[in-house]
Formats: structure tokens, C-alpha cells, sequence
């Protein structure tokens, strides 16, 4: 066990799909985190003491909450029978298309491992996590969760088994992301996608899926630019994002290198090569959904090459 009774836990916000990466590309940023605090306690089992900045929405029963759903996995695989006391404290909007859901379960299960005394691998973790999302999403998969546990850029290669490739971006690599306040759950923005595209969609997403590893691994934010494209999810998840492609023309008229839904939206990110052309484009984002009369936040920030962190 660690040496502490307790340990707080904060896990970024992450951008999945980038593009043309469908459920197999995340990267983590720098802007917003959840955290979770766990407490061992003298009496067996799980308990949910406290959430805060949820709105009341998320639930208290440990088996329908994304961050206990993870515990729960990592308990059960461990044959472990302990008490925790966990606090909630949601930074990331539901239904942002940040990566609400899989930020806590990423947290859970890493302040578990930190408790007591990390017997485990970031890599042994994966599964977890991904335990814990599915109750969000409906879906396996771990484009959020990956980048947000082990930090920067991920591809999945596989998921049966799982296999991940770690991609270490460009320094001066930076994401404008806005934000407008709707709430888009990802169940629903996945079934919109249907189960079949066409072979020349297809070839066309594994092109610009190809590109943007050489890009990312090159160093090359004009190649990231040109494959941040996707044939798939995007034209039909655009029309859930009021004035999607307006404010689409608009970072990409004022430089941006690329720009594209992260994950289901209605959050939308944008690259570019410095940070004052990053507020720029967000500038520019920005005066279009205020046209709209749509409340939004704008976030800047490198790429976090660390996911989560102990804070206390």
C-alpha cells in the first residue's frame, strides 16, 4: 500500500479521432482536467462521497459511474476486497467531445494503482478504463482513454489484443479548441455513423490516416494540416454543431493547420505552429459562435505529454 490513506488524481481533457483516426487516434492536452480523490476506509466496499461540478447529473451508484466502474474491474482482478471513499470533481463538460467520461475512469484507476503502491503498469490499467467508459459511450474503444492515461499522441493499432504505438509530436505543435456549451452524448453521435462506408471512403481515410502518423512523427505540422481530414464521421456529425463549417472556414482562413470535430462534439480543435496564431484562430472561432449567441470557451495549449497526475 502507499504510505498515504488517500490520493488526489487529475486526468486531462483528450481530442479523439483527430480527424480521419476513427476510434484508433487521440492526443492529450493541457486545459482542463478531472480529479478524483480515494480514501481508504476501515469499512469494505465502495462508496461515492461527494461529486462537484456535474450539475447533479452524474450518479452515485458506484456501478453506473464511469470512475468506480474502473475501481470496481481493478478490485475484482486483484482480488481485492478493501474500503474507498471517492470524490468526484468534474472540470471536463459531459458531452463536450473532451473526453469527460474517460477522464474519470483514467482517474479512478490511477489513484487506485497509486494507493497501493502501483503494482501495476500503465499499460495493465488500459482495461479498466476502458471498463469504465463503456457505461458512456455504449462502445469498446480507447481513443480517449489512451491518450489521456499515457499522455501525448496515440494510435491504436489493435484491440484485440490491444496494441498501442505512442507518436511524440512537435513542440511548437499547439491546439485551439472552442467549446460551445451543448451537450452531445456520444452513443448518439455513434449511431448516426451506421456500420458500412464505401471502399473509396475508405481509402481515402487510410491515406490521410497514413499521413498523419508521418506527419506527427516527422515533426511536419503542414502534412498534420493536410491529413486532418475525415471522410467518415464528419459530414454526417456536422449537422449536430450549429454553424459547424463556418467556424470550421474561419480557423482555417485565419491559419490554421487543420481543423476538425474532437471526438463526437460538439468541441472542435484547430493546430497550428505557435501559440499567438493558436489564440488567433481561437479569436476567430470564437466571434462566429458568438454570432450565434451560443455560450462557448476557447482553450489553448501544447500537447500534454504526461496524462495524469498526482496532485495531492
Amino acid at each position: 500500500m502507499n504510505k498515504s490513506s488517500s490520493v488526489k488524481v487529475s486526468a486531462p481533457a483528450t481530442v479523439s479521432n483527430v480527424g480521419c483516426g476513427f476510434d484508433i487516434m487521440g492526443f492529450a492536452t493541457g486545459i482542463i482536467s478531472d480529479e478524483v480523490i480515494l480514501k481508504l476506509t476501515d469499512k469494505k466496499g465502495i462508496i461515492i462521497s461527494k461529486i462537484s461540478g456535474d450539475g447533479e447529473k452524474l450518479p452515485f451508484d458506484v456501478q453506473k459511474n464511469t470512475c468506480t466502474k474502473s475501481i470496481i474491474a481493478m478490485l475484482k482482478s486483484l482480488k481485492l476486497d478493501i474500503g474507498l471513499d471517492v470524490k468526484i470533481s468534474k472540470k471536463i463538460g459531459f458531452g463536450s467531445g473532451l473526453g469527460s467520461s474517460a477522464a474519470s475512469a483514467v482517474a479512478g484507476a490511477f489513484a487506485l494503482n497509486e494507493l497501493l503502491g502501483k503494482p501495476l503498469s500503465k499499460y495493465e490499467l488500459l482495461n479498466f478504463a476502458i471498463e469504465g467508459e463503456k457505461i458512456a459511450s455504449l462502445a469498446t474503444h480507447a481513443d480517449n482513454i489512451a491518450p489521456c492515461l499515457f499522455g501525448g499522441f496515440v494510435l491504436i493499432r489493435s484491440y484485440n489484443p490491444i496494441d498501442l504505438i505512442q507518436l511524440k509530436p512537435a513542440e511548437n505543435l499547439f491546439c485551439t479548441i472552442i467549446h460551445p456549451q451543448l451537450e452531445i452524448k456520444t452513443s448518439e453521435a455513434r449511431k448516426i455513423l451506421g456500420n458500412t462506408i464505401p471502399l473509396k471512403i475508405g481509402i481515402t481515410q487510410w491515406g490521410n490516416v497514413g499521413a498523419l502518423v508521418a506527419g506527427i512523427i516527422n515533426k511536419d505540422i503542414e502534412l498534420i494540416g493536410r491529413s486532418v481530414q475525415d471522410a467518415v464521421a464528419e459530414p454526417k456529425r456536422a449537422a449536430l454543431i450549429p454553424g459547424y463549417y463556418d467556424i470550421k472556414n474561419a480557423a482555417l482562413e485565419t491559419g490554421a493547420k487543420g481543423c476538425n470535430i474532437s471526438g463526437s462534439g460538439p468541441a472542435i480543435f484547430a493546430f497550428s505552429d505557435n501559440e499567438d496564431n493558436a489564440w488567433k484562430i481561437g479569436k476567430a472561432m470564437k466571434k462566429v459562435v458568438d454570432k450565434m449567441k451560443i455560450k462557448n470557451r476557447i482553450y489553448v495549449s501544447r500537447i500534454n505529454k504526461n496524462g495524469p497526475k498526482i496532485i495531492e
